[in-house]
């Protein structure tokens, strides 16, 4: 008798213990999943040429959450670029990511939820490349040429608005879908006779490989891209002081990408992503970092995109009209901005191009 009441007690207390609410359990972590709609060389998780490719490679979202164990941060370069960017999203895959906006207007026309919070890598220029001995001294000279260009991206639409403006379309030379690695080894072996895109082909023209023979810099600013970092809905709905935070992130290593003092050091943090130094100092050569690495949403950005969306209807790459209404959100910038004293840190701009006045 002794031995069944010692295990009946047993399991009373098992079924209590079961029972009682646990305390002192380690709460299960929020993981922010940032993504990148580009890659480094070689497939290094870096980038360059951004204030977002500096919040990666200077652990600025890292550092704000620092202190927080139940947070991490965890990045993810696409080497299928802004595509696979909206991929992630449709799949919820993604909280934040730095995207171009081709693509990021794709997601958009085609129901994504998100919300456009900063600009990153806004007014980026585009560079055309062509082989060695092709014969093409012009834009005029690629009709019925095969050029490189990776479908979809920002860069894809900037290039397309570039041959128009020089009475070409898309259909009248022979686009090869290439991601960067593609189109430099295609580029140097002469597979192609021509390629648009940045630093990498800066870098090939550096070692001989190719010519350039334009760039967007110092042209119409219309034909040159822009991008932001954009955010899944759900998550900013459902964790708005979480968001704030990374959007603070991002604001400081925009700060930081934009203080002039900063410029060696920027290109050395950005050469993280295997981009040479000189490569970047060509890139940015004749631009402010202010410039460049602005995060603001001003009328100039704004009525680019819209640009962008009618332009991408017209040449067929997006199928109906984007609305772009409650799709910019711009409080949490602006709250950043304002708590960190940068009200007059970065030059507004209207959408007629000219400085818009404090």
């Amino acid at each position: 008798m002794k031995r069944a009441f010692l295990s009946r007690l047993a399991v009373s207390l098992a079924l209590m213990l079961a029972a009682a609410p646990v305390t002192g359990q380690a709460e299960e972590p929020l993981v922010i999943h940032v993504g990148y709609a580009a890659i480094g060389v070689d497939n290094r998780p870096y980038a360059e040429g951004t204030s977002a490719a500096t919040a990666r490679a200077g652990e600025f979202l890292e550092k704000e959450f620092a202190n927080d164990r139940n947070v991490k941060i965890e990045w993810t370069f696409f080497k299928g670029a802004g595509p696979a960017v909206n991929e992630g999203f449709a799949n919820d895959q993604l909280d934040f990511a730095y995207q171009g906006d081709l693509p990021s207007l794709i997601g958009r026309a085609n129901g994504l939820k998100t919300k456009y919070l900063l600009a990153s890598g806004a007014r980026k220029p585009l560079y055309l490349a062509v082989a060695k001995a092709s014969g093409i001294k012009s834009i005029e000279d690629l009709k019925g040429r095969k050029i490189a260009l990776q479908r979809g991206t920002n860069g894809h639409l900037a290039a397309i608005k570039v041959l128009e403006a020089h009475g070409l379309k898309e259909r009248d030379v022979q686009v090869v879908n290439l991601d960067s690695a593609g189109t430099v080894a295609a580029l140097t072996s002469k597979d192609i006779d021509a390629a648009f895109g940045d630093t990498q082909l800066i870098n090939l023209a550096a070692k001989g490989a190719a010519d350039v023979i334009y760039t967007t810099k110092g042209d119409d600013p219309r034909f040159g891209r822009n991008a932001g970092i954009i955010g899944r809905e759900a998550f900013i709905d459902a964790h708005p002081e979480i968001t704030q935070r990374v959007v603070d992130a991002f604001v400081k290593a925009a700060q930081w990408s934009s203080d002039e003092p900063n410029r060696a050091a920027l290109l050395e943090l950005w050469h993280k992503s295997g981009t040479p130094v000189p490569i970047l100092e060509e890139y940015f050569k004749g631009d402010a970092l202010a410039y460049r690495n602005s995060p603001l949403i001003d009328e100039l950005l704004v009525s680019q995109y819209k640009e962008q969306g009618e332009k991408s209807k017209e040449f067929g790459l997006i199928r109906r009209d984007v609305d772009l209404e409650g799709w910019f959100e711009p409080r949490y910038l602006n709250s950043a901005i304002e708590r960190f004293g940068l009200l007059h840190f970065w030059q507004a701009y209207g959408a007629d191009g000219k400085p818009v006045a404090s």
